[in-house]
């Protein structure tokens, strides 16, 4: 089996700002940030991948597991060979994936978790607000509808929020979401700066 990529997980319902925080810690030395949207969004849809992704997508169903962890490892490897991401010295940030039990059994053999930083919220109508506003800016006005908006949180909790059970206590981290994105990438950096200083010394 190949050699697993040291690994950080960005978890947390839709609007907590892991793609936010993903950013932040990719523009630093020593982290490579990944969103596994960003791969469904580039992928080349003449590739073998990109057909199936399409065959899914176009007839608005959910594309499968297998098929999503086989894009998401294509995608790394790209960037390794492009010299972007160097897996014996970057920390990899993962947002975005593994989204339900089944990835997280097979990302295995491709990640070693050292840590998931489970961005909380106590409050969901304020993910809501961040979610609406979000939309809003960016013109996407479909995902400015409540009902859309509560609906993926919904989906959030039945599929993808099992996962964190998939992963020991010890290596789970609870952050609060809310606050200014500075202020919480502060509290991020305090957990996965350590990780990445270690991981480049080799331990």
């Amino acid at each position: 089996m190949a050699k697993q990529f040291k690994t950080v997980l960005l978890f947390g319902g839709p609007g907590v700002g892991k793609g936010t925080q993903g950013k932040s810690l990719g523009a630093i030395p020593g982290f490579f940030h990944h969103a596994c949207g960003d791969v469904f969004r580039k992928i080349d849809r003449e590739s073998e991948l990109g057909k199936v992704f399409v065959q899914h997508s176009s007839r608005g169903e959910l594309v499968p597991d297998d098929v999503t962890v086989r894009m998401w490892h294509a995608a790394i490897k790209e960037h390794i060979e492009q010299c972007d991401y160097a897996p014996a010295s970057d920390l990899l940030v993962l947002d975005g994936i593994p989204r339900t039990t089944a990835q997280v059994e097979l990302t295995g053999q491709h990640i070693d978790v050292e840590r998931v930083v489970h961005l909380t919220c106590t409050n969901p109508e304020a993910m809501f607000q961040r979610l609406h506003d979000r939309a809003m800016k960016e013109g996407r006005q479909d995902d400015a509808d409540d009902s859309v908006i509560r609906r993926r949180w919904d989906v959030y909790q039945a599929e993808t929020a099992p996962v964190l059970a998939c992963y020991p206590p010890s290596t789970i981290t609870d952050v609060d979401a809310i606050g200014t994105p500075a202020d919480v990438l502060m509290k991020v950096l305090a957990i996965v700066a350590p990780i990445q200083a270690a991981h480049t010394r080799g331990e």
